[in-house]
């Protein structure tokens, strides 16, 4: 490719990224990850820079909504962090307990540890079927 090509796609590729990133300082959001803990389920979202007395977090409909802010700098010359707020709403993977998240901020990590639902087992007795036993 000759220069004034090479030039005006550098020119495209570099205002593509600007168009792509005007949102960010309005919204974005935090990557996360479930761990399966065997009895617990685990969320980890990260949240560096959030303001910690921003960070809600919500159990509904069989899924966790989490969301808080991360202020932008006033006189910001260059950036590449996305900040204001997020609102970020994970299904369960498994059935949890509700209203047994136990939540904590680490090193910009935000880790949610949720106790598992396990199903009652119906085990059929002895004498057959679900009857009680008459004795």
């Amino acid at each position: 490719m000759n220069e004034p090509v090479l030039a005006r796609l550098r020119q495209l590729m570099n205002l593509r990224e600007e168009v792509e990133t005007l949102g960010t300082l309005g919204a974005w959001t935090p990557p996360a990850d479930w761990v399966d803990e065997d009895t617990h389920l685990r969320l980890l979202l990260d949240v560096p820079g959030v303001d910690p007395q921003s960070l809600e977090m919500q159990e509904e409909d069989g899924a966790v909504t989490v969301a808080g802010r991360r202020d932008v700098p006033l006189r910001l010359l260059s950036g590449e962090r996305p900040g204001g707020t997020f609102r970020r709403t994970l299904p369960f993977p498994e059935a949890v307990v509700p209203g047994s998240g136990e939540a904590q901020l680490t090193a910009g990590v935000l880790s949610v540890r949720f106790e598992k639902r396990h199903p009652t087992i119906d085990v059929p007795s002895e004498h057959g079927g679900n009857e009680p036993h008459r004795g």
